[in-house]
C-alpha cells in the first residue's frame, strides 16, 4: 500500500494507530546524551522563571494573523 494514496485524514488515523501501539508497550524511549542535557536545561529555565507558556488558542491567533 502507498501511504501517499490514503487521504490525509487516513494518514492522521495511520499516525495515531502507531502511535497508540508504541505507548500500550509501555516502551522506554531512550534519549540521546545531548537530547537529556537539553530537557534538563529547559527544566531548570523553568524551575527559575515559571513561565508556563502561552494558552493554545493565543498561539493560534498569533499565527494566523501572520
Amino acid at each position: 500500500m502507498e501511504i501517499q494514496s490514503l487521504t490525509i485524514s487516513e494518514r492522521i488515523i495511520l499516525a495515531e494507530a502507531l502511535w497508540d501501539s508504541v505507548i500500550a508497550e509501555d516502551a522506554k524511549i531512550e534519549l540521546t546524551e545531548s537530547q537529556k542535557e537539553e530537557l534538563d536545561r529547559r527544566l531548570k529555565t523553568f524551575e527559575i522563571d515559571q513561565d508556563i507558556g502561552s494558552p493554545w488558542s493565543s498561539v493560534k491567533a498569533r499565527i494566523l494573523s501572520k
